[in-house]
């Protein structure tokens, strides 16, 4: 393996705190959301998962339109990544990714879409480790 970079966030105060990057280009307040006892109006860590997933996929996505000869330029992907409560003590991640690719059939779009997902970087990271659904829309 190659490593061809690293980004380095630091982090404080946990889901009511801040986290900074290296580089100065995120520099953020972060809040727990309402549903979870916290406040809306603030970044945290599910959307963030969600929109860093979200693009990488499209990524991965971008590359199977070009082995299959697929113009998806135009697709786009929702990202929901669902805080879960496994027990008083417990929890866990899930997540479904609603793929929608504009002027493909449904059939070609899903194989697609799971394409992409076994390619991409972020859902090698969770494969096994969290439910996925991958649904083209």
């Amino acid at each position: 393996m190659e490593k061809l970079y690293t980004a380095v966030v630091t982090a404080k105060g946990g889901r009511d705190g801040h986290i900074k990057s290296e580089d100065g280009i995120i520099d953020m307040e972060l809040k727990a959301p309402a549903a979870l006892g916290g406040e809306d109006g603030y970044a945290n860590p599910e959307l963030l998962f969600a929109g860093a997933w979200g693009a990488c996929y499209l990524g991965a996505l971008g590359s199977v339109g070009k082995r299959d000869n697929v113009d998806v330029t135009q697709a786009t992907v929702d990202v929901h990544i669902s805080f879960n409560k496994e027990s008083e003590a417990a929890y866990c991640l899930s997540a479904e990714l609603h793929v929608h690719i504009p002027g493909v059939d449904w059939d070609i779009a899903q194989k697609m879409a799971e394409a992409a997902h076994r390619a991409c970087p972020y859902s090698k990271a969770t494969r096994n480790n969290i439910a996925v659904k991958v649904l083209a829309d």
